[in-house]
């Protein structure tokens, strides 16, 4: 999406060595790929920006796409999003509109954008939610994902996060710890959160806690072997509570070393802890 953060994304990946090119119409992507193919190694990992500015050349990424995976290129498609609101106050506080907007609203151009993405987000590999992310945050994020020259077959994002704060864009699985009684009602545990011992054993000790958390890793398991027979390199499990400060944080920190147990590279994140 315009204003989700491209173009820090593709500083970061410069700076991690790959050859970026921005507002790349996509049917030239397929070139690119055979100009790298000629360069004897010097330009083995190729970045494109592609997004909306590119207009009636846009029809063409999905076609590009396609043939690059017909030709078996080893690709990967990062869509970076953020909700209305926070796109609306990036383009007003930079006073540009959106590359859509025309005579309309800034939110009449977000809008039609994500209708003309809307089955390449579908698509994607990798989901970013950049709505509550400042750029060092964002950086981290992609450090994490490209920084290795040798991939693993497999990443996963853990993130706990607060139901009243909004469901994160970027999940592809969300659960609800819910249902389990809250910490926050305990006096003596209303001030700490779900990564203390003594939260993480009230939390464990409710009935259910653990045969929720056995079966939702057994679960995991069949997700998992399957996301890797399909080549889907990235997975982003959501483990929600009320506030994202107790019950979710105790789970996703036991579900991330089942995960890490399983041979899954996983990147743990408590989206609102402290927030409140």
């Amino acid at each position: 999406m315009s204003g989700a953060g491209r173009s820090t994304a593709a500083k970061c990946l410069e700076d991690l060595g790959w050859f970026v090119v921005d507002n790349l119409p996509p049917a030239l992507i397929p070139t690119m790929v055979d100009l790298g193919a000629r360069s004897q190694g010097n330009v083995a990992r190729i970045g494109a920006v592609v997004d909306v500015r590119g207009r009636q050349f846009f029809d063409d990424l999905l076609t590009s796409l396609d043939e690059l995976e017909k030709r078996g290129v080893r690709l990967r498609v990062v869509f970076l999003d953020s909700s209305d609101d926070a796109l609306v106050r990036r383009f007003e506080s930079v006073r540009r509109p959106h590359p859509l907007q025309g005579d309309g609203r800034i939110v009449d151009g977000i809008a039609q954008e994500r209708e003309l993405l809307r089955e390449l987000r579908g698509e994607a590999d990798l989901v970013i939610d950049t709505s509550n992310l400042n750029v060092h945050q964002l950086r981290a994020k992609l450090d994490a994902q490209f920084a290795d020259h040798d991939e693993p077959e497999l990443r996963a994002t853990v993130m706990s996060f607060g139901f009243k704060y909004g469901l994160p864009v970027d999940a592809d699985l969300v659960v609800d710890c819910r249902f389990l009684p809250n910490p926050h009602w305990v006096p003596e545990l209303r001030a700490r959160t779900g990564t203390d011992s003594d939260v993480a054993d009230y939390v464990f000790q409710q009935p259910g806690a653990n045969e929720f958390l056995n079966g939702y890793a057994e679960l995991l398991r069949i997700v998992t072997e399957g996301y890797r027979r399909e080549g889907k390199r990235y997975m982003t499990l959501a483990v929600g509570c009320t506030g994202g400060k107790h019950r979710s944080v105790a789970m996703s920190e036991r579900l991330t070393k089942r995960l890490i147990a399983d041979g899954v590279e996983t990147v743990l994140v408590h989206r609102d802890m402290g927030r409140e």
